[in-house]
């Protein structure tokens, strides 16, 4: 089955984040999206402020190999690099720009996605996992836009994107785009809209992968 790399995942992310943007990057896939961001300079730069929620304001991509600051770090503790007119502030601070409604996009991993929308991204209620839910409630529903981005399918090859999550979930219809290795889809009222597939992925590959009937790409 055709497929997305994560790279390329991440930079499908970024070319939907618009001038202006504050977004935060959740742990995981998510970080990702900073590398394929356009640096100032660049002639299809655009500005956007990358938030981290251990705070910083003016995340920018992965320092190269042996220019790492283990100071400056995500909130995964990835080390990052800092981009001109970039801000530290307390933590504090930094939830109450999440909790506040001042960022306008989050992009999240997540374990399951319904339907309509509802998160499941910090336990998977096996007896053995570790919870962590972190900040992922507080930007779930403090962002004006959730985005997801994980995988289609677990490892085992169940579907992620359900029509009720089994999971303890994060938050309730928060969600309003998944981007996968397959595939970007829109959550709207009418159901969950194809708008992206993989190069030479066929609808009906798609949605065998995936547990909710989907609305094919627009003519």
């Amino acid at each position: 089955m055709k497929r997305w790399t994560r790279d390329e995942m991440a930079r499908r992310v970024a070319r939907d984040i618009p001038e202006g943007a504050v977004v935060n990057l959740g742990i995981g896939l998510p970080t990702l999206v900073a590398n394929h961001l356009p640096l100032p300079g660049a002639a299809d730069y655009r500005e956007v402020m990358i938030h981290s929620e251990n705070g910083v304001l003016g995340v920018g991509p992965a320092p190269p190999p042996g220019e790492e600051d283990y100071d400056l770090v995500n909130a995964g503790k990835q080390p990052v690099t800092l981009l001109p007119g970039g801000s530290f502030f307390h933590h504090t601070d930094s939830f109450a720009m999440m909790r506040g409604g001042h960022l306008d996009i989050c992009v999240l991993g997540a374990f399951q996605v319904s339907g309509g929308g509802d998160l499941a991204n910090w336990h998977t209620g096996a007896p053995d996992a570790i919870p962590a839910v972190g900040g992922a409630m507080d930007l779930a529903i403090g962002a004006k836009k959730t985005f997801v981005m994980m995988e289609h399918c677990t490892k085992s090859g169940e579907a992620k994107i359900v029509a009720a999550c089994s999971y303890p979930l994060t938050g309730v219809a928060c969600v309003s785009r998944i981007y996968t290795d397959l595939a970007v889809l829109d959550i709207t009222p009418a159901g969950l809209q194809v708008l992206e597939m993989a190069d030479g992925l066929s609808f009906a590959e798609l949605q065998a992968a995936t547990a909710v009937a989907l609305l094919p790409l627009n003519p």
